[in-house]
């Protein structure tokens, strides 16, 4: 309860404020500071020494907020040169130099630790000066009060008020929107001020009126408060008005203000308007005396005067009264300025000087010409202060309005006392100083005896003095306190003080009034920091007198006792034991009690005896005078800490009891153990794996006596009860309590009776000691049979508790205490502990059941229904989670970049609905990439153990993990899993799962074209049509579709095969992942065909799930959206089949197509649309020009393929990604789904046959193109082909070859003139491969013979050509 610097806003965008502002400058120089520290530092010697010796002065710093360094420009003192305004809402900044000006307002958000923080965000910038070469002198912010019923007192909106060098004051909305502006004075505006109603504090108090105060070099102007709200409420009307081009104009009232020529004095800087004065009738006869002579006559009433304070030299200071009714207040013309953006053409001519309906250009006119300005009155001053040497440089009046700091050129402070008009005070060594005034309330509570309404709350009055040449902020209380507090802030800060509150608030709205506003305010231009300083009332007090201070330096004392670590426990339980006792004040003494309490350094025993002594003291006091509150307190944490005592005794006790009576109600749960140990063992091992963790969060750790009584809370009848903290907290405490009964180490009976004793709840305990047991999974797997009985016996301890089972309970109804534990089962994510658990439960709710059934002479089997049918239930939902668990987290392959495996719970597994399992599952084969051949042999090995186990009678054993691989085991795993949940994993669901999963992980990364092609394979091995066609067609609408139409209009953009960057930016992936996505595509809709073609052949299959897991709720299964999935137009299927099978075939070979454009209007019109709609397709003959652009890309497909078989450059796949073998360019499958395309384009297949066949034969694949020859229907066209082309051969070998021999030349010579005619104009460079052995020429020319008939033109040069090949082989 110290003085303090509290941030409470934080100003955005410094920096674009700035730059805003100076941007006419590049380069701000830098402020020299060595000679300004030269000259302060002879006046800080005093100030120094005060500050090191100093007593019962509190003293604090608080350090900068730490943020990035900012330029040398940034770090200058460019606030300086600003004038700032802040509203005294601190709801709006005003920063403004020369010409321009940033409004900011607030804004609330939101940081990253969830709390609501208030901001400074820039809402407006502009140039708010009009005339030439005027500037921004002065500018303060007015709150206006609100005159709505449901909001009186509360602001409604600020006014910017704004002075320039110019003498006029203009007006402005939040927005920047200009009101009225006024020319009062032709001289430069020097200081604006403002005064507000004030609630008086005591009967008699003279109540001030509002006003606005406009300084002038030789004179000041005060506009009535009243007067200035009506106006400005009347202009922000119109311009709503104008802003919805709405109504009539409705004339502002004038203003009404006074102005006075201050005389007497040679130069004014600053001004204070004190208010309205009345005087005694000894200080009316001093001055009458004074003014005139001793034969002055004196009036009967003391006239009321309003003071006036101004600051400047000759004299220093000076004091100006001026009397009521002296001068009558003048009514200016209001100047009217809307806004011409705001307004519509019907005001556009009305935003003159109340010239609303003139004519444009009168009204510009009268613009031009400014007002008229009146005369000032004449007021002499009073008295002064006179200096002749010392300058006055600003004066700073107090909230009481009797006391007021000026500062001077001299780096001096003065306290002024105004009524009696004399320096009472001053500081020195504050050169440029920054003054402000807090006024500080008493708090009720701190009253000793409790104040009526005849004892008004006292305020304290504080000055806040900011020294920027040290960068320091001093609090000093007043008249002639000491220094209260002292922060070391910035040195380029602003000190931002009001003065003021709410303008429009008078006696009758200001009741109840609760308005909070900030009183002074520091701003850091560095770290856009706005703080305020909190002052407690205590420290205006004086330190002899006030019992208080001496109980906070007592505090004081015993918090620095316990933050010191090396102080023996003897000594600070005496220390902290005294300071305790001599502590007076309940409240305090409650908060060192508390301290004390909390502190981690402090013993145990130390604590108790401390508490103890308080108690025994507060006992003996009278009972009146002792805090109700503060005794409860001492007796609760008595009582904690004897809990917290007791508990650590007896877990160090070294006997250990005995638990009768638990075998007879644990028989069977060995069996059960052993039944599951396989499965515990395998769980064990996945869940050990070393880990890094801290010492202090070790379950190991002891729980510290400070943590426990945090935790535990006493209640009004005598019963603790646990404050449910964090999840670790919870553990910690559980883990204090039962552990070491859980472990066998402490003895359980004993600790049951002695929580039961402290009054704590069974349900808590019980939660306590289940939180504890499932978070220590892995030490109870290491000794689960010893574990699990210890738990039995506390299990069994907690229900026999009075308030654990109701004695009204009957056992065929739930019971709410064995209900809760099941819920806890259910929830938990530790499988092995959750069973185990149950079975204890299980049997310990079996054997209460049966002793309330021997009770009550009933029968067991009418008793025992319901209860343990939802624990057997419970019981075979632990066992599938651990199986499936266990499962999940058997660690993925090396290299593997998925995070840690997920947690599984029977509540998870309930509200993920009825495709939860198959889903949880898909992801894990997903992690293991478990491929989808292999999957496939693992759920055969699951179908025949299935048919192995229906063989057998009746017999259910796991199967047994013996001493295999890793990955054996795992596919036991699996099948131990799928045998569990046979309707849930079924072979079609899963596949459908894991095909799902597949195809949104490669919607993740589209790169990954494995993920896509898995997603195909496991769609594959879906043997449903149903499922098969929902899945696909919800792939295809879903994922596929998008990137289909991308990569299809840009290949037709294009008109070829796209390079990787274009792929990249429109269809989101590289070349060579495109191209393994269309093949993708293409298998997709072929699957999509093939299973709606099945559908109408085959039932829909029904989905079930497992009779322990009916209660499923949750979002649909796949499969159930899948069957719900509306069939899809087989020709539309096929239409984006065959448009995916040749952009598969582009980007393959990488040809040159503009694939859309081999389809007419219909056909294009059709691409892309819902599958499930009817759309008019392609029909009848096509156009001849398409066919032949179809068949002439074909064609060029069939020639790619043969170049791609014989290249040893091109790999087996067609991209690197790790597609198939069967995918890429030298697939066999290519030449059949040419002719396949061919027929549905209406492509001639043989002329695609023929030209295979010749393509073959230039390739020199002689084998290959006999097998297609069978097939060709025309062969006179085909024999006259391959004549050419064995022509091209014998060129080639007779002519071309470099290795021509003299037999060959012979041969040529013996050959028929018109046969060497031919030969030697054959060009054999259009084959590939011109080399070919002498035996394959020759079977092809055979095989030509053979086709051509005999009355074919050119058979004769087939025979030819037949003894030419001959007689060269023979010769050869």
């Amino acid at each position: 309860m110290s003085c303090s610097l509290l941030e409470f806003c934080r100003l955005q965008e410094l920096k674009t404020v700035r730059d805003y502002l100076f941007q006419s400058q590049k380069n701000e120089p830098v402020e020299e500071k060595n000679q300004t520290e030269n000259d302060v530092s002879w006046e800080t010697s005093e100030w120094e020494s005060a500050w090191d010796s100093g007593e019962n002065k509190e003293e604090e710093t608080t350090s900068a907020t730490k943020v990035e360094e900012e330029p040398t420009e940034q770090r200058a003192p460019w606030l300086q040169d600003c004038v700032v305004s802040l509203s005294p809402c601190s709801d709006l900044l005003v920063v403004a130099r020369e010409q321009k000006a940033v409004f900011l307002s607030a804004k609330w958000r939101t940081d990253d630790g969830g709390r609501e923080e208030m901001t400074l965000a820039v809402s407006w910038t502009g140039t708010l000066s009009t005339d030439e070469g005027e500037c921004v002198s002065s500018s303060i912010c007015i709150p206006l009060a609100s005159q709505k019923r449901s909001s009186t007192g509360r602001p409604d909106w600020t006014c910017v008020v704004v002075g320039f060098t110019s003498g006029y004051v203009r007006f402005y909305t939040e927005n920047g929107v200009l009101l009225l502006a006024q020319l009062l004075h032709e001289d430069p505006v020097l200081r604006l001020k403002c005064r507000t109603y004030e609630i008086p504090r005591h009967p008699g108090v003279t109540e001030q009126h509002e006003e606005l105060s406009i300084l002038y070099p030789a004179s000041m102007v005060t506009i009535d408060g009243f007067s200035l709200f009506q106006s400005l409420r009347a202009c922000k009307n119109q311009v709503a008005r104008a802003a919805a081009a709405g109504s009539d104009v409705i004339q502002p009232p004038p203003l009404a203000y006074k102005k006075w020529g201050l005389q007497d004095m040679d130069a004014i800087v600053d001004h204070c308007s004190v208010g309205v004065m009345t005087l005694c009738v000894f200080d009316q006869m001093k001055n009458a005396s004074i003014l005139g002579g001793f034969h002055a006559s004196v009036k009967g009433n003391p006239p009321a005067m309003s003071q006036y304070v101004t600051v400047g030299g000759g004299p220093y200071t000076g004091f100006y009264y001026a009397v009521e009714g002296s001068s009558q207040p003048l009514l200016s013309h209001v100047a009217l300025a809307v806004a011409s953006k705001l307004t519509s053409a019907l005001f556009s001519a009305a935003s003159g000087w109340l010239g609303w309906n003139k004519h444009k250009n009168e009204e510009e006119a009268v613009q031009k010409q400014k007002p008229k300005v009146e005369p000032a009155t004449p007021l002499t001053i009073r008295f002064g202060l006179p200096d002749s040497r010392r300058h006055g440089e600003s004066i700073c009046l107090s909230p009481c309005n009797t006391l007021a700091g000026v500062t001077d050129d001299f780096g001096r402070v003065s306290l002024l006392d105004l009524a009696r008009g004399v320096a009472i005070r001053m500081w020195k060594g504050y050169r440029d100083a920054q003054l402000g005034w807090l006024q500080v309330p008493e708090e009720r509570v701190d009253r000793e005896s409790s104040p009526s309404a005849s004892h008004p709350r006292r305020h304290a009055l504080f000055l806040v003095i900011y020294a920027p040449r040290r960068g320091i902020l001093e609090v000093w209380g007043m008249q002639h306190g000491p220094r209260v507090g002292a922060f070391t802030v910035g040195k380029h800060c602003r000190l931002l003080y009001a003065g003021y509150r709410l303008m429009g608030v008078n006696s009758v709205t200001s009741k109840g009034w609760q308005l909070h506003t900030q009183q002074v305010c520091l701003l850091d231009p560095i770290t856009g920091a706005l703080r305020t300083v909190n002052i407690p009332f205590h420290l205006a007090l004086s330190d002899k007198k006030s019992e208080r201070a001496k109980d906070m330096h007592l505090l004081k004392k015993l918090t620095t006792l316990l933050r010191s670590r090396e102080v023996e426990p003897d000594i600070l339980e005496s220390e902290a034991k005294g300071a305790l006792l001599d502590i007076k004040h309940p409240a305090i003494k409650k908060q060192a009690l508390e301290s004390l309490l909390s502190n981690k350094n402090a013993p145990v025993s130390c604590l108790a005896n401390i508490t103890s002594a308080l108690y025994d003291t507060l006992k003996q006091q009278d009972p009146d005078e002792v805090d109700p509150a503060l005794q409860q307190l001492c007796s609760s944490q008595l009582k904690l800490l004897q809990l917290y005592s007791d508990i650590q005794q007896l877990h160090s006790a070294a006997d250990t009891e005995t638990c009768p009576g638990t075998e007879e109600s644990l028989e069977g749960i060995e069996e059960e153990l052993s039944r599951v140990g396989p499965t515990l063992q395998r769980y064990a091992q996945l869940t050990t794996r070393p880990s890094v963790s801290f010492a202090q969060d070790s379950p190991n750790s002891l729980l510290p006596a400070q943590a426990f009584l945090s935790q535990m809370e006493c209640t009004e009848g005598e019963e603790l009860r646990v404050i449910r903290g964090s999840e670790t907290q919870w553990n910690q405490l559980g883990n204090f309590m039962f552990w070491g009964c859980l472990c066998g180490k402490s003895p359980l009976h004993k600790m049951c009776d002695t929580l039961q004793q402290a009054g704590i709840s069974p349900q808590q305990l019980l939660s306590l000691l289940l939180s504890v047991w499932l978070q220590r999974e892995k030490e109870v797997l290491q000794k689960p049979e010893e574990t699990v009985k210890n738990l039995h016996t506390l299990l069994i301890a907690l229900s026999n508790m009075k308030g654990a089972v109701e004695d009204s309970w009957d056992p065929q109804s739930i019971s709410p205490w064995w209900q809760q534990v099941r819920t806890t089962c259910i929830q938990s994510h530790n499988a092995a502990a959750a069973l185990l658990a149950a079975f204890v439960a299980h049997r310990a709710t079996k054997a209460s059941i049966t002793s309330r059934a021997d009770s009550k002479f009933q029968s067991e089997w009418e008793a025992v229904s319901l209860e343990l049918e939802q624990w057997l239930v419970c019981v075979r939902q632990l066992e599938d989670v651990l199986v499936l668990q266990t499962l999940l987290l058997v660690p993925p392959p090396q290299g593997s970049t998925v995070g840690a495996a997920p947690q599984c719970s029977i509540k998870t597994l309930l509200e993920g609905g009825t495709g939860g399992i198959a889903d949880s599952i898909s992801k894990w084969v997903f992690r293991h990439n478990l491929a989808p051949e292999r999957l496939k042999e693992i759920l055969q090995k699951k179908e025949e153990a299935d048919e192995k186990l229906e063989q057998k009678s009746g017999e259910g054993k796991e199967l047994e993990e013996g001493n295999q691989e890793d990955t054996d085991r795992t596919a036991e795993l699996l099948v131990a899993v799928c045998q569990r949940f046979p309707h849930s994993l079924s072979p079609d669901l899963l596949s459908a799962h894991c095909c799902w999963e597949y195809v949104v992980q490669w919607n993740k990364d589209p790169e990954e074209g494995q993920y896509l092609w898995c997603a195909v394979e496991h769609l594959k091995l879906v043997s449903s049509p149903h499922i098969k066609l929902g899945i696909s067609a919800m792939m295809w609408s879903t994922f596929i579709v998008k990137r289909f139409s991308a990569a299809a209009y840009l290949m037709e953009k294009v008109g070829k095969a796209p390079k990787d960057r274009l792929c990249r930016r429109d269809v989101g992936m590289g070349d060579k992942a495109v191209t393994s996505f269309l093949g993708c595509c293409v298998q997709l809709l072929q699957i999509l065909m093939e299973a709606d073609s099945a559908v109408e052949e085959v039932s829909a299959p029904e989905l079930s799930m497992e009779e322990a897991w009916c209660g499923a709720e949750g979002p649909a299964s796949l499969a159930e959206m899948a069957l719900e999935q509306r069939g899809v137009h087989y020709p539309l299927v096929q239409h984006h089949c065959l448009v995916a099978s040749l952009l598969h075939a582009a980007m393959t070979f990488s040809l040159k197509v503009k694939p859309l454009s081999l389809f007419d209007s219909k056909g294009k019109n059709a691409f892309f649309r819902d599958l499930t709609t009817i759309q008019l397709m392609p029909s009848g003959d096509m156009d001849p020009g398409l066919v032949s652009i179809r068949q002439e890309f074909l064609l060029r497909v069939l020639t790619a393929w043969v170049q791609a078989i014989n290249d040893p450059s091109i790999p087996a796949s067609g991209n690197t990604s790790p597609t198939p073998p069967s995918n890429g360019p030298k697939a066999d499958w290519w030449p059949s789904l040419c002719l396949e395309l061919g027929s549905l384009l209406q492509v001639n297949p043989d002329i695609l046959r023929r030209h295979l066949v010749c393509e073959l034969y230039s390739q020199g694949l002689d084998p290959r193109a006999e097998e297609v020859m069978l097939e060709v229907e025309d062969k006179d066209v085909l024999g006259s082909q391959l004549l050419v082309l064995t022509g091209q051969r014998l060129s080639y070998c007779l002519l071309h070859s470099q290795s021509q021999t003299q037999s060959a030349m012979e041969l040529l010579a013996r050959l028929p003139p018109t046969l060497c005619t031919w030969i030697k104009a054959m060009d054999p460079s259009e084959l590939r491969l011109p080399l070919v052995p002498l035996s394959q020429t020759s079977r092809l020319v055979g095989r030509l013979v053979e086709i051509l008939p005999e009355n074919h033109a050119q058979y004769i040069l087939a025979l030819h050509l037949l003894e030419a090949v001959e007689a060269l082989s023979a010769e050869g």
